[in-house]
Order: C-alpha cells, then sequence, then structure tokens
C-alpha cells in the first residue's frame, strides 16, 4: 500500500528534494512515517519552527533547489513565517508542508484549526490544499516547478491527516529533475517577465551610459548568475572602469560572492543619509537584479524612494541572469577585458583590480572592537567559506573588510525579519558540507532563534558561531539618536540585554555546543584558529 503522505514524498524526491527540516506534531505522524520510508530525503529536526524555514532559505539560497519544511498546522506555519518573509524577500524556492485536522473533522473548531492558506499567501507564490490521497503526487511535481518560478519562490501545501493517511496509487515514474539540477534562471534582459514591463535593452542602456556623467551600478545578489556572482562583479568591474562611476552590492543581497581576488563593492549603507549621499550626485542609476532603493522605514522629511524615476535605468530585474546583463552591456559600450589578477588568489583587490595594501596586525591585547574584529575575521577565513550575516554591528564592519578575505560567499538578512543568522547558517551546512559556515550574528537577534544551537550539535555540523555581545538592541540606539536627540534613561533601559546579562558560553553549552569568550584581538585570534580546526560546531562570545 501506498499512502498519500508516501505518494507525495516518493515524487518530490523524484524531483530533486534532498532535504526536509521539520518540527512536526499530530497531525503530521503519517509524514513522519512516510520520511521514515523515504532515506534519500534527508530529514533534519529543528526545535522550533522558524529555525526549519529560514534553515530552506539558507539550503535554497546555497544551492537554488528548493529543500522541504514540515510545519504542524496553523500555529506551526505561523512561528516559522518570519523567516519565509526572509525567504520570499531572498527569492529562495521553499516547499513548506502544513498537515491540518483530518477533513471531516475540521467542522468542529477544535482549538488548533486556522485558516492556514490565509497565513500561508503572504509568503507564497502559490498555495495548495490538498483534497485527497489520489492527487499527491501530481500536486508535488506543481509545487516543484512552482517553487522554481519568479526566480524563486515559496509554496505552501496544506495535507489534512487523513488524506495523508489514506492509500493512494503507486507512484507512477516522474521524470527526475535531478539532485545536481539548480533552478531554472530566465533570460538577461527578460524583466518583463516578472512584472517590470519598464526593461530596457541592452543596446537602449548602452546608448544612454554613453552620456551618463556620475553613474551608479545597483547590484543584486543570488546565485552564480547574480550580478553578485563572480561574472557579474568582473563585468561590472569593467563598466565602472571605462565609465568612470561607482558600483554597490544592493543593502541586504541574499548572496554574494566575495573575497579572493573579487573586485571591491560595499553595500548601499542601511540609513538613508548616508545612501543618500552615494545615489543623489548620481545621474544614472542602474538597477543589476537590483530593485529600486527606498528608505528601510519611512523617515519624516526622507522621500521613500532615494532615486527619481527619471534617472533609473532598469537593466535587469531580480531573479535574472544579470551576469550576462552586465558582460552584454560592457561589450556594447566598448569596455576593455578585466585584467587577469596578479598574485596569491585571497590578494584584495579594488574595484578597477589594483591591489589594496594589507592592514597592520592589531596588538594582541586591543580591545575588540566591530572595525577589528570584522578585519580579524576576514583574515582568519577559511577559503570557500560561508557567512551567514545578521546584526549590523559587526555585519557591516566584516562585509567592508571582507574585499581582503580568501574566497567566500555571504548571506545577509534580505527581508529584516530578525532570527535569520543561524538558521540560514544550518541550511547553508546541510546544503555544502565540504565548506566551512560561520554565523556571524549579534546578542538580540540570535535569541529569536537560539534553538537552532541544539540541531548544529545534532548534526555535528562545522558552523562557527560568533556572537557580537554588546547587550543592547543597538540599532534601536542608533534610531533613537537621530538627528542629536539624546537618550533618556527609559529608553536606555527599553533598549538594554544587560540585566541579567546573557551568559553565551554557558548557554552554549546547555544545547551542546562548546563555547569559548573572547575580549582582546589576541584571544579572539586564538579562538577563530581553534574553530576552524574544529570539526563540529562552536560559539564564541565576542565581548563588546
Amino acid at each position: 500500500m501506498t499512502t498519500g503522505a508516501e505518494l507525495l514524498l516518493h515524487t518530490l524526491n523524484a524531483q530533486g528534494l534532498e532535504v526536509c527540516f521539520a518540527n512536526p506534531g499530530t497531525t503530521e505522524l503519517e509524514l513522519v512515517r512516510a520520511l521514515e520510508r523515504t532515506p534519500a530525503i534527508r530529514c533534519v529536526l529543528g526545535l522550533q519552527e522558524n529555525v526549519c524555514t529560514g534553515a530552506a532559505d539558507g539550503w535554497g539560497r546555497m544551492t537554488g533547489r528548493p529543500a522541504a519544511t514540515l510545519l504542524h498546522l496553523g500555529p506551526g506555519l505561523a512561528n516559522g513565517i518570519a523567516n519565509l518573509h526572509n525567504a520570499r524577500r531572498a527569492r529562495t524556492p521553499v516547499i513548506n508542508v502544513v498537515g491540518d485536522h483530518a477533513s471531516w473533522h475540521l467542522a468542529y473548531d477544535a482549538p488548533l484549526t486556522s485558516d492556514i492558506e490565509s497565513l500561508a499567501r503572504p509568503v507564497s507564490g502559490w498555495v495548495r490544499r490538498l483534497g485527497s490521497a489520489a492527487e499527491a503526487g501530481a500536486v508535488a511535481a506543481q509545487a516543484w516547478a512552482r517553487s522554481q518560478a519568479e526566480g524563486g519562490q515559496g509554496v505552501t501545501l496544506v495535507f489534512p491527516a487523513d488524506f495523508q493517511a489514506d492509500e493512494a496509487a503507486p507512484a507512477p515514474d516522474v521524470p527526475a529533475v535531478g539532485a545536481g539540477t539548480p533552478a531554472p534562471v530566465p533570460g538577461p534582459c527578460a524583466a518583463a517577465d516578472v512584472g517590470d514591463p519598464g526593461a530596457l535593452a541592452v543596446d537602449h542602456a548602452a546608448r544612454r551610459l554613453r552620456h551618463a556623467r556620475n553613474p551608479v551600478l545597483l547590484l543584486g545578489g543570488g546565485g552564480k548568475l547574480s550580478a553578485l556572482g563572480e561574472r557579474g562583479q568582473r563585468a561590472a568591474a569593467r563598466l565602472v572602469t571605462h565609465l568612470g562611476g561607482r558600483a554597490f552590492a544592493e543593502t541586504f543581497p541574499a548572496r554574494a560572492e566575495r573575497g579572493g581576488g573579487l573586485p571591491d563593492f560595499d553595500r548601499l549603507p542601511y540609513f538613508p543619509e548616508a545612501a543618500r549621499a552615494v545615489l543623489d550626485p548620481a545621474d544614472v542609476v542602474v538597477l543589476a537584479g537590483a530593485l529600486p532603493p527606498v528608505t528601510y522605514f519611512g523617515y519624516p522629511g526622507q522621500p521613500s524612494l532615494m532615486v527619481d524615476e527619471a534617472r533609473l535605468l532598469r537593466l535587469c530585474a531580480p531573479g535574472h541572469d544579470a551576469a550576462a546583463a552586465l558582460e552584454a552591456l560592457a561589450d556594447a559600450l566598448g569596455a576593455p577585458a578585466e585584467p587577469a589578477p596578479a598574485g596569491s588568489a585571497a590578494e584584495p583587490r579594488g574595484a578597477a583590480g589594483a591591489p589594496t595594501a594589507a592592514p597592520t596586525p592589531p596588538a594582541a591585547d586591543a580591545p575588540l572592537t566591530p572595525a577589528l574584529i570584522g578585519a580579524l575575521l576576514a583574515r582568519a577565513l577559511p577559503e570557500h567559506a560561508i557567512v551567514s550575516v545578521e546584526g549590523g554591528t559587526c555585519g557591516y564592519p566584516f562585509y567592508a573588510a571582507s574585499a581582503a578575505a580568501a574566497r567566500h560567499t555571504a548571506l545577509t538578512n534580505t527581508g529584516g525579519a530578525i532570527g535569520q543568522g543561524l538558521p540560514v547558517a544550518l541550511g547553508a551546512a546541510i546544503a555544502c558540507p565540504g565548506r566551512r559556515v560561520v554565523a556571524l550574528v549579534s546578542d538580540g537577534s540570535t535569541q529569536y532563534t537560539v534553538q537552532t544551537l541544539w540541531s548544529l550539535a545534532h548534526e555535528r555540523l562545522p558552523v562557527t558561531v560568533l556572537i557580537a555581545a554588546n547587550h543592547q538592541y543597538a540599532i534601536l540606539r542608533n534610531e533613537l539618536r537621530r538627528g542629536g536627540a539624546p537618550l533618556s534613561e527609559a529608553a536606555l533601559a527599553m533598549t538594554s540585554l544587560a540585566d541579567p546579562r546573557i551568559d553565551w558560553v554557558a548557554l552554549a553549552n546547555a544545547y551542546g555546543v562548546p563555547g569559548c569568550r573572547a575580549t582582546t584581538a589576541g584571544e579572539f585570534a586564538a579562538a577563530l584558529e581553534r574553530t576552524f580546526a574544529e570539526t563540529g560546531p562552536m560559539l564564541v562570545e565576542m565581548a563588546l
């Protein structure tokens, strides 16, 4: 006998599904049994649903293919929505499988009954409730395809418990996409396909840029063919050199390749005043896989749109082949080919390819600062590491310093819903078992998904967790200080995490992750050397 749950998982596995991040409950037990009988799908247990959804985001960013989540009814989905919001902003393919009460039980409005579809729609490109066991195979195949549409999106399947357990016809042979096949990427200038009818052809863009006096390129992140992949950045460097302009990564890229001789393109600043200092002088702002820049919040006296429509040039929409578009534009403008980098693969180079000077090592007893942490981490980072960045305290300084690091991948918080850093690191480590993963996070936001530490220990993953412990919500204090406003005692108290202080080393040990505390440059450098030699997880509390 084949159950509806088995048919669903068999079909997803045939399409290429390799991993399911699960926090199931009673209404998902048939799916749990089916996972037991489907060893080709790795099941990773998360202690909270937002861990599972964030891990699926990390997996999808690194592979271009969906992972599944297994969630318990509407409340379970609701717990995971914050990181599904981030995944939506990152255009990550994710397949959420949400159990529901038996179809015949729904009419009685049991305590856990809810409108699951309404919860799912804001973070899903496609939502489907299964109406029988028999349709599980067809729905699963459709879900796989839908997850990779629109440049990548979340889909949610609502699967009542009785249909999971009911007998279904044996699974037919389903054409397999294959585990190594990434999501399809639309062409370089087909932005109209995703709702951007103002997309410009490359030749039109070239004509406009020939007359530009101060162009700025805004580069969107994503997979290898994004503007922040290697090809995209090298093409952008050709354009910057030829046009005499500047280029920036979008403020929160889903994925960016960094270091190892790649051009040094910093992120567009977060605060509007600093961002406008970059954007206002530009006569043309080229969007290469990036959305038009807007202020993160509505600030009185600050227009929400940071660049007026007349100065925007839409080269390529997010989720499309920005690398090809930038290369075609560089060729159309006659930009010289980028010279082959000289020296070691990890030699830092500027946007035009020129080597930059290595910083002077700090004194061993120097107290830790965000800038020092960024520089030391960049210096010690192993080749091909993955860095999941959440929190501005050390995230911005590291990204600025990371051009001097060995080649690595940076993942940032695309949607701003906090609690992303650790789960994305978990998913990235499952996706890329041969690569060291670093979670560079802050003490406030990490408490939202601190349960991830248990999953890291349970799976014995090579993840280094670096906690910036300043015992405060620093971003809120910075916002409160805008315009030179003083911080009142009440504001200080409401943004303080110092009474009591969280002992991160003890907390990590409680979850099975060894930890240590660093207060100086020497202690931090030694901790990095130790953790990068470990085969499992380790946490370093960076005392600020």
